[in-house]
């Protein structure tokens, strides 16, 4: 299972496979046309509430650890346990990437979406 994280302001590459963007938000300044995104399952995308949480705690110690903790939380809703088991599925399939806007990818949402993507962890089983 390939599951690659990256920002959607970078152009499409060979090996993306899937790309599936993970805002709740389209990104600024981008057209459709652009992005090559295939999916945007809304579900799965950190709620405002949190969003908004996220960036006022930004510069706080262990709030990187609460997000996290917070966002599995959304992540645990029945809607994003569906998405989250369409998208394992897909992954199985080939390669998908998630795509955000996000300036650092790696320490984002995104990787924790990747994260529990190839663990297994969340969804149903």
């Amino acid at each position: 299972m390939t599951v690659r994280v990256r920002r959607v302001y970078e152009p499409p590459e060979p090996e993306d496979g899937t790309r599936v963007l993970v805002d709740r938000l389209w990104p600024r300044g981008l057209s459709k046309e652009a992005a090559h995104v295939d999916e945007w399952p809304k579900a799965i995308t950190p709620s405002t509430e949190l969003r908004r949480w996220h960036h006022a705690q930004e510069d706080t110690p262990d709030a990187e650890k609460e997000f996290r903790r917070r966002y599995k939380a959304e992540l645990a809703e029945p809607d994003a346990v569906e998405r989250l088991d369409a998208l394992r599925v897909l992954a199985g399939e080939g390669p998908v990437t998630l795509i955000t806007a996000t300036r650092s990818p790696a320490q984002s949402h995104a990787s924790v979406l990747a994260e529990l993507l190839t663990s297994g962890g969340g969804g149903k089983h």
